[in-house]
Formats: structure tokens, C-alpha cells, sequence
């Protein structure tokens, strides 16, 4: 039924009676480092690589301090929405400028900090055209950051374009193996989900009088049935492209093989979450009703997409195609804990975002070394490197253990939370996602034998292991993986101070 402001407004009283303006700006701040660290780059002179590299490492790592800061911070007995930053934009328009943090966004703004920082330290050998490609990297995650971090529907959907449009170039100019082809696709595929998104938020927009953009205050209308319906399917397509939902998942595999290593890096390490992040926080937080209502369709995608991407997985050859499917797959996971609607399912898929960031990005950055030293991604190509490589191979190992969600890693409370509420929601879908754990499980420690143990491949017998100071980004994404592994209650807690009262205004 339709829900009036006064009825609505019970269930978000939570969020705006928390709200206060912070006294430090720490949001832009963080914001504006990325922003700052590009114009910096930009008048560094070309022939000066080494600099470029060394600016972009330190304005990364002052991004990674205050998203640290704000980490620890943040207030959990408080809740809601903490260090605030609104004020009025465009008063015709209802558009504000309105930064703010929850239990949802908060970990993503670290995790967004956790792999720039890594992925820029891991390029530090990159020779070709070093000034554009750190340019073109802080331009991207200046609009991830703005899209986790913005409480307004209008600055969700600018800085959501700013994101996407650096991977053209990024994949066209540095990648590798069909690179032109894996550009246009990821290119044409997430231009066309934004092109989705957009109506649905002037739907809204217009179904709330044109009078704001503000995401709570448009909670606070209770949108018809009908209008709710109509927009979550907008934006759970539109958002779900990028998320990799299946079956709109092909861009990703292809956009993962072509790219760069640090592109690699963030586009699944946090460019896919940040397609799940949009259907949260936009879809379900705006139609509860259309999430009602395509909840069963949400939960049948999830689950397809986590047996597809496993059993496809199982038959590549690339490494990168490997872990490609693989992400396929734990975004699934993501898509079905979200589906439940329980305290436990999201917390979870919020939980995977996180640890599944830290883990793709850990995996390709030790995919990217074995790739530089060896020019080639194909297992049967490799062999063995466990007695060359040690170092480089216990990274891929890692990386592979938390895949398959070993316990004492991040990622095995994350599923464990999302299966425990599917099978309790969704018993015979929930079952299949178990299935779907057990082939990716079996997959991984097959592709484990094959490129790391077994027979050495004497070609690459003389091939150097990863040094200390490249050997420091991996071993930080490793830290990350078993410290919230050990100590998972340190993310949970902030996940559910969110969640918690989000699920009751369902």
C-alpha cells in the first residue's frame, strides 16, 4: 500500500535525527586528495616517471590514512549517519551537496583506499606513458569515491559516469590480449546501464514533485507500489550491469584479460561493488516494495550466476578468465544475500563486497608479476612456479584460499552469513549456492596444482621471485584477508550498525 510521509518517516527517523554537520570536511577531504593528486600529476612534467610514481603513491596513501581515520572514528553506539557535509546546491532543482557515511559505505570508502593504494604501488614498473595512465586512475577513483561517500541522487549519478569513463583508455591504451575489443565491451555494457539509471532517478525525482535529490528525503515519501516497481527494476539492471549479474556479466571476464593490473585491480576490487552498492543503496533503499516484489528474481540471478561462474571457471586456461568467472560467481553471492532481505544476508553481501575486493585484488596484482616476468596467463604455459616463484605463487595461493572461503579469512564469515540466510529463505537456491561454493572450491585448488605445483617448466627457471618492496603491496592485501578473518566482529559491527535499522524500515 502506499505509504504516507508521516508513516515513512517513522522508519528513517534513525537516520536524520543522527545527522550532524561534521566540523572537518574529512569526506571531501578524502575526496579532494584524489583530486588534488590528479591536477598534481597533470603538471608534472612526462619525462619525470619517477616523480609521477611517487606523487601518486604518497596522495593514494594520504587517501588510505584518512579512510583509516574515519574507520576507526566512526561512532557504532551512535550509528546513522555520521560526519555530514549538506548544504543547497541548486535550489531550483533540490539538489544538494550531501557527503555522509553509514555501516554501508563506510567499508567501501576503505576498501576503495585499500586498493588504489596497492594497485598504484604495484604499477611502479609501468614505462609507457606513466603521467596519463596515474592521471587517468585517480580521475576514476575520484568518481568511486564520490559515488560511496554522496547522499544525493544527482552527485551518485555524476560521479558514477565519472567512474567508467577512464577504462576505455586505460584498457585501449595499457592492456593486453584483445585489448581494443575488451575496452568497447566493458565500454558499451556499463554506458548502457547508466543509461538505465538515469530514468530511474528522474522517475522519482518527477514522482516526488521535482522538489529534491536528496536520497532520505525521498525515502521519506513512499513512493505507489507501482512506481517502486518500476524504478528498482531500473536500477537493479542498470546497477546489476556493472555488478556482473548474470546474464549480464559478459563485459567482465573480457574487461578483467584486457586490462592492466591495477585497472584489473579496481575494476573488480571495487568497480563491481560499486554496482552492488547502487542497488542497495538506491534500489532497496528507495522501492522496498519493487524490492519486495523482484526479490525471488534477484535471488534466482544470484544463484545462476554463482553455479554459471563456477563451472565455466572450471574450464579456462587463463589465469586472468579464471579469475574473472571466479568474481562472477561471489557477486552472485552478493546478489543473493542481498535477495533475503534478513539482517544476516546483508551483512554478509556487504561483508563479501569487501573481502572480495581485497581478494580479487590480491589475486590479479600476483597474476600481473607472473605475467610481467613470463608474458604469458595460460596455465598449461606454466608449471611448477612454486619452486621459481615462492613468493609470487604464495600470493595466488592466498588469494585462492580466501576464494573458496577457508576459515580464518575474510571471505569465509561473508558466505557463511549469506548462505546461512539463503538456505533459510530460499532453501533449494540456497542449497545450489552451497553446490556452487564446492565446484569453485574444486576449480581453484585444480588451477593451484596446475600452475604452482607439479613439474617445473624449466622456461622459466631463472625467472626472479617478487622483491621486497613490490612483494609490500600483496603482502598489505594479505594482511587485510586475515586480520578481518581473525577479527571479523571489527567489520561486522560496522556493517550491521546500518543494517540493522535498515532492514526494520523494510
Amino acid at each position: 500500500m502506499f505509504r504516507t510521509l508521516n508513516q515513512q518517516s517513522t522508519a528513517t527517523d534513525w537516520l536524520m535525527t543522527s545527522m550532524e554537520m561534521a566540523h572537518f570536511p574529512i569526506l571531501s577531504t578524502i575526496l579532494l586528495s584524489t583530486v588534488l593528486g590528479l591536477l598534481v600529476i597533470l603538471f608534472i612534467p612526462a619525462d619525470r616517471p619517477k616523480l609521477i610514481k611517487q606523487v601518486s603513491l604518497g596522495f593514494a596513501g594520504l587517501g588510505l590514512v584518512l579512510c583509516l581515520w574515519l574507520y576507526q572514528a566512526y561512532d557504532l553506539q551512535k550509528g546513522g549517519l555520521q560526519f555530514v557535509e549538506r548544504f543547497l546546491w541548486v535550489e531550483s532543482l533540490g539538489i544538494y551537496y550531501f557527503n555522509a557515511v553509514d555501516g554501508i559505505n563506510l567499508p567501501m570508502l576503505l576498501l576503495t583506499a585499500v586498493v588504489l593504494f596497492t594497485g598504484v604501488w604495484t604499477m611502479w614498473d609501468l614505462e609507457l606513458r606513466v603521467k596519463e595512465f596515474f592521471a587517468l586512475v585517480f580521475l576514476l577513483v575520484a568518481g568511486v569515491y564520490g559515488v560511496f561517500m554522496s547522499m544525493d541522487l544527482f552527485w551518485i549519478f555524476v560521479w558514477y559516469d565519472v567512474s567508467l569513463f577512464p577504462m576505455y583508455p586505460l584498457i585501449a591504451i595499457w592492456g593486453s590480449t584483445r585489448k581494443e575489443y575488451g575496452a568497447m565491451k566493458l565500454t558499451l555494457y556499463l554506458l548502457a546501464g547508466s543509461a538505465l539509471i538515469l530514468p530511474g532517478i528522474l522517475y522519482l525525482w518527477a514522482q516526488a514533485g521535482g522538489v529534491t535529490f536528496d536520497l532520505f528525503e525521498l525515502q521519506k515519501i513512499g513512493f505507489s507500489p507501482f512506481a517502486q516497481k518500476l524504478a528498482f527494476i531500473f536500477f537493479y539492471i542498470g546497477f546489476g550491469i556493472l555488478a556482473a549479474v548474470w546474464p549480464l556479466h559478459t563485459w567482465s571476464p573480457v574487461g578483467h584479460v584486457a586490462a592492466p593490473t591495477a585497472v584489473s585491480m579496481i575494476h573488480a576490487g571495487v568497480l563491481m561493488k560499486l554496482g552492488a552498492y547502487g542497488i542497495l543503496r538506491l534500489g532497496m533503499t528507495l522501492c522496498p516494495e519493487g524490492l519486495a516484489y523482484w526479490a525471488d528474481l534477484m535471488a534466482l540471478l544470484g544463484t545462476v550466476g554463482i553455479v554459471y561462474g563456477a563451472f565455466v571457471g572450471l574450464a579456462q586456461t587463463d589465469l586472468k578468465y579464471v579469475i574473472g568467472y571466479s568474481s562472477v560467481s561471489h557477486m552472485g553471492m552478493v546478489g543473493l544475500g542481498l535477495s533475503t532481505m534478513t539482517v544476516n544476508g546483508i551483512n554478509g553481501a556487504v561483508f563479501q563486497m569487501f573481502a572480495h575486493g581485497v581478494m580479487t585484488a590480491l589475486f590479479f596484482s600476483a597474476v600481473g608479476y607472473i605475467y610481467d616476468r613470463t608474458h604469458t596467463k595460460m596455465i598449461p604455459d606454466l608449471g611448477g612456479l612454486s619452486r621459481t616463484m615462492p613468493v609470487a605463487s604464495a600470493f595466488f595461493i592466498v588469494a585462492a584460499f580466501s576464494g573458496i572461503g577457508v576459515p580464518c579469512m575474510a571471505s569465509f564469515w561473508a558466505e557463511l552469513l549469506v548462505f546461512l540466510s539463503a538456505v533459510k529463505t530460499y532453501p533449494v537456491r540456497g542449497i545450489l549456492a552451497v553446490f556452487g561454493l564446492v565446484v569453485s572450491a574444486l576449480f581453484m585448488l585444480r588451477v593451484v596444482q596446475r600452475t604452482f605445483y607439479g613439474e617445473r617448466n624449466e622456461r622459466w627457471a631463472h625467472i626472479p621471485d617478487v622483491p621486497l618492496f613490490l612483494a609490500t603491496p600483496r603482502i598489505i592485501l594479505v594482511s587485510i584477508i586475515i586480520f578481518f578473518g581473525i577479527f571479523p566482529k571489527l567489520m561486522l559491527d560496522v556493517i550491521q550498525s546500518a543494517v540493522i535499522p535498515f532492514v526494520g524500515s523494510l
